[in-house]
């Protein structure tokens, strides 16, 4: 696994609950949902290549 880089997220309340639910509903932890939602975001604003599908022959 890749080192990652730990940092301070100033965040709200209401926000804060709103991303808890979010990541119980998609059986993610609170930091595995912030993650995935920001890579999502990279990749869709091309700002980030999107990964390779593992499996795939010719693919």
């Amino acid at each position: 696994m890749p080192d990652k880089k730990a940092f301070i997220l100033r965040i709200s309340p209401e926000t804060m609950k709103e991303l808890e639910k979010w990541a119980e509903d998609e059986f993610r932890s609170v930091n595995g949902q912030i993650e995935y939602l920001l890579q999502k975001s990279l990749r869709e604003s091309g700002r980030a290549k999107a990964k390779e599908k593992k499996g795939g022959a010719g693919k």
